[in-house]
């Protein structure tokens, strides 16, 4: 996936003294004990992130305990850049469905805009704005109805040098429409619009471009995630948008802030080559100000920016410069309530988090093939259950599960297709996860009423 390399064009007009002045600061943890936007919850870590698979395939490279300690036990977004309407929707609606399962919040960027990044290394989306449309409602579809942050076209409004007049209108419009569309998908959904950052286009600017693209549609914009700018600079900077929007008879906007990359010493502007840099604010939606819903990490750390290496590949030195040395995160508490259920459990779901049940302590099989693993969550009248497949020493190209289920029923899964709902059931993989790498791993999940399954699961490849 490439993404953000237009960062080398905006970052070059920006002084030296400038950007020192934005990001010479270190990392800072301290919050708020309450959360003080609108956003309220954990954030959803992917379990299949380009840093959690070089992790598990890096057990005893000399960075991996820094790294997994540091960024890939984090939450971060999961980036649709690919422009493919036919599959789009089952790509959401898997990742949807496991953050709901872990009662997480799912943070989704979407990168797909016709013309985006104005014909640089990241340039693509979809071939036109009709196409875009197409994409964007097959997008909703997968959405579900839980709280989810959509991080609508990083550049798409601060970014438009290579537009014509009628073009940033169609834009504008583009943008519009898509924002409403995944707000009728989905209710719940949190959309923000793209803000630039503190040191790019001014305040008064960046309010006339987010009302010409609908932001009275959205829940706000975002900053950020196309520089390393100190938070405390971003959120002046997003005051000073809010109230030129309160100005213009738009109220009620909040911001979201990047601060992946943005708790370190200023130096070379790419964030390829430089060293000085490290991880921000760890990412929370308690960040204690009224005006700022959440800081995330929108840039997952350690992607590549593309100037000396593919745009958004994971690269672990980079990953290892960015944390090294940072504070580690803070403690975390799980959530304390259910998973909601399709259907509503006939009894009251207990208000604390049952025990779950661990994986058995097996290991990959030393030749061909593949195992399951399975965590099940159990309350009265209901279970969900996340099985990780993990190949064995070769390669494998597809994979079915079988999973005793005697006194339960499957109600929805997610990342596999389902054969039967009680008694033995079969789990099969889908078009975009059928294949995994040796002694690597991908996950899918259940729900169901009823007794969960036991820890015992047989796995076969196609």
């Amino acid at each position: 996936m490439a993404i953000l390399s237009s960062l080398r064009r905006r970052s070059a007009a920006i002084s030296v003294a400038a950007v020192a002045g934005a990001t010479a600061v270190g990392v800072c943890l301290a919050v708020s004990s309450a959360s003080a936007g609108t956003l309220s919850g954990s954030l959803y870590r992917d379990p299949s992130s380009a840093v959690v698979r070089w992790v598990a395939a890096n057990p005893g490279d000399s960075r991996t305990a820094v790294i997994r300690d540091k960024i890939a036990s984090q939450p971060a977004a999961r980036w649709f850049a690919n422009f493919n309407p036919s599959t789009v929707q089952s790509e959401v609606s898997g990742f949807i469905g496991a953050a709901n399962a872990a009662q997480q919040i799912p943070v989704l960027a979407v990168y797909e805009i016709t013309n985006r990044d104005c014909g640089g290394a990241s340039a693509g989306g979809a071939p036109d704005l009709n196409q875009y449309q197409t994409w964007v409602s097959n997008f909703a579809r997968g959405l579900g109805n839980q709280t989810v942050i959509i991080i609508l076209e990083t550049d798409s409004l601060a970014l438009l040098t290579c537009l014509s007049g009628a073009e940033i209108s169609a834009r504008n419009a583009a943008i519009s429409t898509a924002t409403r569309t995944i707000k009728s998908g989905n209710p719940n959904a949190k959309v923000y619009l793209d803000g630039g950052h503190s040191t790019w286009n001014s305040s008064g600017e960046t309010a006339n471009r987010l009302r010409a693209a609908g932001v009275q549609y959205a829940d706000g914009f975002f900053t950020n995630v196309s520089n390393y700018n100190s938070t405390s600079s971003e959120a002046n900077f997003g005051r000073a948008v809010i109230s030129a929007l309160n100005g213009m008879g738009i109220s009620g906007k909040r911001q979201v802030i990047d601060t992946s990359r943005n708790g370190g010493a200023s130096g070379d502007w790419c964030g390829d080559d430089n060293t000085d840099r490290r991880i921000g604010q760890y990412p929370t939606t308690n960040t204690g100000d009224a005006n700022i819903d959440a800081y995330l990490w929108v840039k997952p750390p350690g992607e590549a920016d593309g100037c000396r290496f593919t745009a958004g590949s994971f690269q672990p030195d980079l990953a290892f410069s960015l944390a090294n040395g940072a504070p580690n995160p803070p403690t975390t508490t799980p959530p304390t309530t259910p998973p909601p259920t399709t259907t509503p459990p006939t009894t009251t779901p207990p208000t604390t988090t049952p025990p779950t049940t661990p994986p058995p302590n097996t290991t990959p099989p030393a030749g061909d093939g593949c195992y399951a693993s399975i965590a099940v969550n159990q309350w009265a009248g209901g279970f969900t259950a996340s099985v990780t497949v993990t190949a064995g020493k070769s390669d494998i190209n597809g994979w079915t599960v079988t999973v005793p289920l005697p006194g339960g029923a499957v109600t929805s899964a997610w990342n596999a297709q389902v054969s039967g709902t009680s008694g033995t059931v079969g789990f099969t993989n889908v078009s975009y996860n059928g294949r995994v790498l040796g002694r690597q791993s991908t996950n899918f999940g259940f729900q169901g009423t009823g007794t969960g399954p036991g820890v015992l699961a047989d796995c076969v490849t196609s």
